[in-house]
């Protein structure tokens, strides 16, 4: 692949392109020679070249092809590129509010004609997730997002843990990487596997999820402030869905206490920072990008700026074109 391919340039268009820039007198069959290619890709690659205006025609001789200087066509190029990716990211912004707006507009609408109940206050859920755990004989599937957990939501959770438990209810629970910076947490992680639960853990998890297999499935009307209350669903189609999501997840989480989120990949990126890239590559602030990972801002930043310094960028869209460039980002 082309070091230039973000920009338009195949692999035979860049070597034409170099060797232009070192003999501007040579045609198609100096170029052929020197490249050991056919006349037939070499004109190709230049018709590709003068589409990107990296070539221009010469008067002498007439109708000869010469390369446009580097700092003027790449620069050009670059520019051009900066642009679309703003754009492509802004694109995505505006689909991605589009979106969630869509899937809450249709959870109020569908609450008065499917299997959809709305829960307000913390009594009303807790005394929901009782009734669901008193009924569970199937596994019982939960994301954890945000790390930390707070005690009240430890302290509620254990009765209901241990009576699943016990019954021989299969447990299957998701927590963020990030949960192995709370001690309180973490040590009930591993109360949770001791007792016969299947703990993994994710860089990312996408909304706070209790599924009760066959039963409901509670998820917040608002993932950025579950404060707001929660959504119990049920039905066959939407159950079904939502365990496939956590099947995909699940399958691609490291199982806890391996600690192989602080690993290093070929790239020498841990699975945090890689992550880290991918959320703001995508458009995401920090603050957004802090909260999906888990993490303070204040922790969020130096890493990226650990990040920047490893990249050698000056900025943000720097270091996310570098990290594409480099290979980081699939």
């Amino acid at each position: 692949m082309s070091q230039l391919h973000t920009l338009g340039i195949d692999r035979t268009a860049e070597a034409v392109y170099r060797l232009m820039l070192d003999e501007p007198e040579h045609g198609v069959a100096e170029l052929s020679t020197a490249l050991a290619l056919p006349d037939s890709d070499i004109r190709a690659a230049l018709d590709q070249l003068a589409e990107l205006n990296l070539l221009h025609a010469s008067p002498h001789p007439e109708d000869a092809l010469r390369p446009v200087p580097p700092s003027v066509g790449i620069q050009l190029l670059l520019s051009l590129r900066e642009g679309e990716l703003r754009r492509s990211q802004q694109e995505f912004a505006d689909a991605q509010v589009a979106a969630l707006t869509l899937l809450r507009q249709h959870a109020v609408a569908a609450s008065s004609r499917h299997h959809v109940d709305v829960l307000t206050g913390v009594d009303e859920i807790r005394m929901r997730l009782e009734q669901l755990a008193h009924d569970a004989t199937a596994p019982l599937m939960s994301f954890m997002p945000g790390g930390a957990q707070t005690r009240a939501t430890l302290d509620a959770s254990r009765p209901l843990d241990t009576a699943l438990l016990e019954r021989g209810v299969p447990m299957r629970t998701l927590y963020q990487a990030s949960v192995r910076n709370d001690p309180a947490t973490l040590s009930y992680a591993r109360w949770l596997t001791s007792q016969g639960a299947h703990v993994r853990t994710a860089a990312v998890l996408p909304l706070r999820m209790v599924l009760f297999t066959g039963q409901a499935a509670l998820l917040p009307i608002d993932p950025e402030n579950t404060g707001r209350g929660a959504l119990q669903l049920q039905g066959p189609g939407i159950l079904t869905a939502l365990a496939a999501l956590f099947g995909a997840i699940w399958d691609q989480a490291d199982d806890f206490g391996t600690a192989t989120d602080r690993e290093h990949d070929d790239n020498g990126l841990t699975g945090q920072e890689r992550q880290l890239l991918r959320l703001l590559s995508q458009g995401h602030t920090d603050t957004v990008a802090a909260r999906r990972l888990g993490l303070g801002v204040r922790t969020t930043r130096r890493i990226m700026a650990e990040l920047m310094t490893r990249l050698n960028a000056h900025s943000r869209f720097e270091a996310g074109a570098e990290a594409v460039r480099r290979g980081w980002l699939d």
